[in-house]
């Protein structure tokens, strides 16, 4: 499991399991093709789209605010009657 890093687990990430939507984040370098195939190969699951954005770092230092774009959230929407087991239902 060395693409996707980790679940990602909000009020938002919680609500899009109910719509069979799985929020993780994954390698910065990663493309969603070959998250799409990654997924399907690991989890024995259909894909039906993916979704990403990269998200921003802040972090503080004194007054000096620095932002950087190391993370990488992806939303897997999984085909009607499959499910991923290890996210939380």
């Amino acid at each position: 499991m060395e693409k996707s890093k980790n679940q990602l687990i909000t009020g938002k990430s919680l609500s899009l399991l109910q719509q069979n939507q799985y929020t993780s984040y994954v390698d910065s370098k990663l493309t969603k093709t070959e998250m799409k195939k990654w997924i399907e190969g690991f989890f024995a699951v259909k894909v039906r789209g993916i979704s990403s954005s990269r998200v921003a770092n802040r972090r503080r230092r004194g007054k000096l605010s620095l932002n950087s774009t190391s993370k990488k959230k992806m939303i897997a929407r999984l085909r009607a009657n499959y499910l991923i087991p290890l996210f939380i239902n």
